[in-house]
């Protein structure tokens, strides 16, 4: 018996020695993170940024991304906070785009490879042009020796109404701009691990999202759709819809709604490495003084499938 003991202890030790290694990637729109006013946006009250931090240390990531983030200020700030906290997100990256008061900004544990910021890209809409609202982020990451991501981030244009253009319209055209930008990494590198993630300001069956997605190219996009983890297991009442889990990831004060504004979206390659069971919504006491939106996380395994 004592040998049989011993025995089962190798094969299980053996099992978890054999785990491919894992990372975590989160976004999260951190609803106006400014330490200093900048235009019409005020400082984020302290208990505001203290629950914002809260949010994060619960997810744990390895790779953060953040919408709504201030100046270079305001992410060494929350930077330095989430160190003192034990999470050491050490390598950074912070784009800036037609709005000067908030920005795209990514955390990493892992040392960023190469940058590719799109800053300043526009289109021509109704025979006006505009630029994009915020930039687009690109970076190339190797979470583990010989596995590499290129991950993207954005914050598309606001459900704000504007006098001078309908803001779906300029989200469509900005997401038509992100998807050329991922097509042409693909091209390039046909094998690439593609995250795409961000606030899109907009629903999955919306012109801006079928974009993005692009179901019928070559390369479609595969949306995560992370979960609350409330015991939810029933699944879907009809073929062609998803599961009735909650996935809302913002609240809308004015119309007191609550939407999934917020994804994590794959390409095939790197849906191989996804790991459903690790990819969720966390479920965080008075989460509403952080932000008006929610974190998503999602887990990859770092290993080719």
């Amino acid at each position: 018996m004592r040998h049989l003991f011993f025995l089962l202890c190798f094969f299980a030790s053996a099992t978890q020695a054999a785990e491919p290694p894992r990372f975590k990637v989160a976004t999260y729109n951190v609803e106006n993170y400014l330490i200093s006013p900048s235009g019409t946006r005020s400082i984020k009250p302290e208990s505001h940024r203290v629950k914002v931090v809260e949010s994060i240390l619960e997810i744990q990531p390895d790779i953060l991304v953040l919408e709504e983030i201030g100046r270079t200020n305001s992410l060494f700030e929350l930077k330095d906070r989430l160190k003192k906290a034990g999470l050491d997100l050490p390598h950074w990256e912070h784009i800036s785009g037609y709005d000067t008061n908030i920005f795209v900004a990514l955390l990493s544990r892992f040392p960023l490879l190469a940058r590719r910021p799109h800053t300043n890209l526009s289109f021509l809409l109704e025979g006006r042009r505009f630029r994009t609202s915020r930039g687009f982020l690109e970076v190339d990451l190797e979470p583990f020796p010989g596995y590499r991501v290129t991950l993207f981030a954005a914050h598309l244009k606001s459900k704000r109404v504007i006098a001078h253009a309908e803001e779906a319209a300029l989200r469509e055209q900005e997401s038509i701009l992100l998807r050329r930008l991922i097509d042409q990494r693909i091209q390039t590198f046909p094998a690439a691990n593609i995250l795409v993630c961000g606030d899109f300001n907009d629903t999955k069956d919306s012109p801006a999202l079928r974009t993005l997605i692009a179901r019928q190219s070559r390369s479609p996009l595969i949306d995560t759709r992370p979960v609350e983890r409330n015991g939810d297991k029933a699944p879907s009442e009809k073929s062609r819809w998803e599961p009735r889990h909650v996935t809302w990831t913002h609240y809308y004060g004015k119309e007191d709604s609550y939407g999934r504004l917020d994804y994590i979206l794959v390409n095939a390659g790197m849906a191989r490495e996804w790991r459903r069971e690790g990819s969720y919504i966390p479920i965080i006491p008075d989460w509403g003084m952080g932000s008006d939106h929610r974190p998503i996380v999602c887990e990859f395994e770092a290993i080719e499938q």
